[in-house]
Formats: C-alpha cells, sequence, structure tokens
C-alpha cells in the first residue's frame, strides 16, 4: 500500500473543547475519524513544578500527507500555550480501514 497512516494524539482541558475540536478536524477531512476519551490524568513538569491536571485525550486516524496539516489545525486552535501534538506512525492494520481512512482524507 503506497499510502502512509499517522495516528495524531493530543490532550486539552476540556471535554466540550476536545468534541469541538474533533469534528472540525473531521469536517475538514484532516483526518478521517477522531475519538475523545477521558478524563485521564496528566502530570507533567511545566513553570518549574510538577504538575497534574484532568485532560481529555484526542486520537486522530489519518494520512501522513494530510498530518502537517492537522498539526497546523491543532496548533492553531489549541487553548494551551505548547500543546501536545504527536504523530505516530501505524505501520499496519486492516486494509479496507486503512483504505477508508485514505479515501476519506483524499476528498
Amino acid at each position: 500500500m503506497e499510502t502512509q497512516f499517522v495516528q495524531v494524539t493530543s490532550t486539552i482541558d476540556s471535554e466540550d473543547t476536545a468534541t469541538l475540536l474533533v469534528r472540525k478536524v473531521v469536517g475538514a477531512r484532516l483526518a478521517a475519524c477522531g475519538q475523545v476519551s477521558g478524563p485521564v490524568s496528566s502530570v507533567y513538569w511545566w513553570e518549574n513544578s510538577v504538575q497534574a491536571e484532568d485532560e481529555f485525550l484526542m486520537v486522530f486516524k489519518t494520512t501522513s500527507l494530510a498530518a502537517s496539516g492537522l498539526v497546523e489545525f491543532l496548533r492553531r486552535n489549541h487553548t494551551y500555550e505548547n500543546p501536545e501534538i504527536v504523530v505516530t506512525p501505524i505501520i499496519g492494520g486492516s486494509e479496507d480501514y486503512l483504505e477508508w481512512i485514505s479515501s476519506e482524507t483524499s476528498r
């Protein structure tokens, strides 16, 4: 299969905002699918101390070609000063599902 596939993840502090961002990303065809889960407990170093907050995890399935547009969209629309945005390669999976990702992000 020629198309490369990736999963993009990010966290945010509001379920409503997470759902809105996922709907906008999928509506813009930057991802074929997105999920919101949580709350998840995040512990991280920020502003010289350990922080702990509940956040909501957003997971997007897309192509490597669409990933840069998705990352830029998240950067512009995220509420955090320095949001977590991680792109991870999908190295395999259901061929039919991967084809669906490709077709839904190439329209």
